[in-house]
């Protein structure tokens, strides 16, 4: 029997609005995915701003109770800490070519073998390291010839978000906007590859601070540790050994 040319023109029509509407609430649905990645993608970058801003605002926020106080009020009285130790130095000027590194004797390094490029010595104007950021020991020891006292710090008081306050907020002290050589201060981490390669701080302390003192013949390594943070301490540490009697005092 023959088809009757109107039925099977109007089955024609029906099939191409069905495929027609198909194909729309195709291109709908990938609308609403657009949107929906869009979205997510927005979400994410939000939070990812979020909380990169989050963590120095918090720090801030933090910190904001010590900035009324003297450094020598910051965390524990002076008696934290224990005697002065000397031990002669070497190495003035004994620059090593970036990536050499150097495995330290002493936990952690007043003196040494170390880099002098444009990422060493660490720059004047940071004066805050964690785990995070902190530089190479070989740009650190550079800081110390140059006349730089060090605040180190390991992985217990690390883990100690009341006593990582009172070392920024004892950076903070030191940050200027100009070059005062008498800011010459830096506090970084002493983590646990540094204990693997040079040891660790004496039984019972957590921080430690370093100096190098000397001229280009004779130096001094200087440290001093503590069982916890004292601002006191470490005033009086940088009053007795002072950027001026560094090997390179007049160098950033």
């Amino acid at each position: 029997m023959a088809k009757n040319p109107k039925t099977t023109k109007d089955a024609k029509a029906d099939r191409q609005r069905r495929i027609d509407e198909a194909m729309k609430a195709q291109r709908g649905a990938d609308k609403k995915r657009g949107f929906a990645i869009v979205g997510v993608a927005v979400l994410v970058g939000l939070i990812l701003v979020g909380a990169a801003a989050y963590r120095p605002i918090k720090d801030a926020w933090d910190s904001r109770e010590f900035d009324s106080l003297e450094l020598a009020q910051i965390g524990a009285p002076a008696d934290v800490c224990g005697e002065v130790e000397t031990k002669e130095a070497s190495d003035v000027n004994n620059h090593i070519p970036r990536p050499q590194q150097v495995t330290y004797e002493d936990a952690p390094p007043a003196y040494g073998p170390h880099w002098n490029d444009d990422r060493a010595p660490a720059p004047f104007s940071d004066k805050f390291y964690d785990a995070s950021d902190r530089p190479d020991l070989e740009s650190l020891v550079h800081n110390l010839e140059h006349g730089y006292t060090i605040l180190w710090y390991d992985d217990s008081v690390a883990a100690d978000a009341e006593q990582v306050t009172q070392i920024r907020s004892i950076a903070k002290k030191f940050k200027s906007d100009d070059n005062n050589f008498r800011l010459k201060f830096i506090a970084a981490p002493w983590a646990a590859a540094d204990e693997a390669e040079s040891g660790t701080f004496p039984d019972g302390q957590h921080v430690a601070f370093t100096h190098w003192k000397g001229d280009s013949t004779t130096s001094t390594g200087v440290w001093q540790y503590c069982s916890e943070t004292s601002g006191e301490a470490l005033e009086t540490f940088m009053q007795e050994y002072p950027y001026t009697d560094s090997p390179e005092k007049g160098a950033m």
